[in-house]
């Protein structure tokens, strides 16, 4: 077998280009596949450690110690897609009777006091391609912590299920639920 470079000499010109540019087409292809893999990574293909959040908000003592039902805090989470990202209205429903020494607590009602927003990190992410809700699953007696976790003993929520298509085909194989994929692909 002849080497490479017994071989270039022989190559005319206009072959060389030709396998310089399948080189880059190939190059391309690989940096575009890499990004694509990242960024599905990134919206629910792998586990991230959790993210820290504008303001400490400890799930251990509000549903654990507390026993607050998720849905108290995340409204939507019957109706809606998303659980959604409890109001600053809905946390100052407690804190501005509860906990007014706690610093956390005090940021929290400066955010209520300028009318400003804050900015939670999002920690569980589907795909956008993903019809997701979470009102079938309620009804079909599925626990939060199925997806979620223990939430009731993380003092900070980090994601600790792969939500891939992966981990709810086989979900939906042992509950013997649809594997239509028009049921969650939009």
């Amino acid at each position: 077998m002849e080497s490479i470079r017994a071989l270039l000499p022989r190559l005319t010109f206009r072959q060389l280009a030709v396998l310089g540019g399948i080189g880059v087409v190939l190059g391309a292809g690989g940096i575009a596949t890499a990004a694509v893999l990242i960024f599905l990574g990134a919206r629910g293909g792998t586990l991230r450690p959790a993210p820290e959040q504008p303001i400490a908000f400890d799930h251990a003592r509000h549903a654990g110690e507390l026993g607050i039902p998720c849905e108290f805090c995340h409204r939507g989470v019957e109706t809606q897609a998303a659980a959604t990202i409890p109001s600053l209205e809905q946390c100052m429903f407690c804190h501005a009777v509860v906990g007014k020494e706690n610093p956390e607590v005090q940021l929290l009602a400066a955010h209520w006091e300028e009318g400003r927003a804050v900015d939670w990190v999002r920690v569980h992410r589907l795909p956008d391609h993903v019809r997701f809700v979470h009102e079938a699953h309620i009804l079909a007696g599925l626990e939060c912590s199925t997806c979620h976790g223990e939430v009731p003993t993380m003092k900070v929520v980090k994601q600790v299920e792969n939500l891939n298509m992966g981990m709810c085909m086989a979900c939906h194989r042992e509950m013997s639920a649809s594997l239509d994929c028009a049921t969650c692909h939009k």
